[in-house]
């Protein structure tokens, strides 16, 4: 009965997590996120991001908002600069990390019971 209760908490924490699970699941976004990564801690322009990732102006700026919007990234603003960096809200990471360790005791637990042999 403890796997069911198991299993009713992680389909709860799959739907907390989907708009973070969506927004990076895209190989553009992730493609995003590494550009990010490489670029300077303060952040980085629309312009910057575009100049590496080599995509247009309009699409970086849709898949940001994306990124924005599932709190993967932060935004800073400098008089009329906005300042993109990969700063997750931190509420974010903590369910997306609760979400893999449940999968992962679930299927540690699915894997004990498997008839050896």
């Amino acid at each position: 009965m403890k796997t069911k209760t198991n299993l009713l908490q992680l389909k709860k924490r799959f739907l907390d997590c989907q708009k973070v699970i969506c927004a990076i699941g895209d190989e553009t976004r992730q493609a995003i996120i590494i550009t990010l990564l490489e670029g300077e801690w303060n952040g980085m322009r629309v312009g910057e991001i575009t100049s590496r990732t080599h995509l247009s102006r309009p699409a970086v700026s849709h898949h940001l908002k994306i990124l924005l919007d599932a709190g993967v990234i932060s935004l800073r603003r400098e008089g009329t600069m906005n300042f993109y960096s990969l700063k997750p809200k931190e509420n974010e990471i903590k369910k997306l990390n609760l979400l893999l360790n449940d999968i992962s005791s679930l299927y540690t637990e699915f894997q004990n019971k498997k008839p050896k042999g």
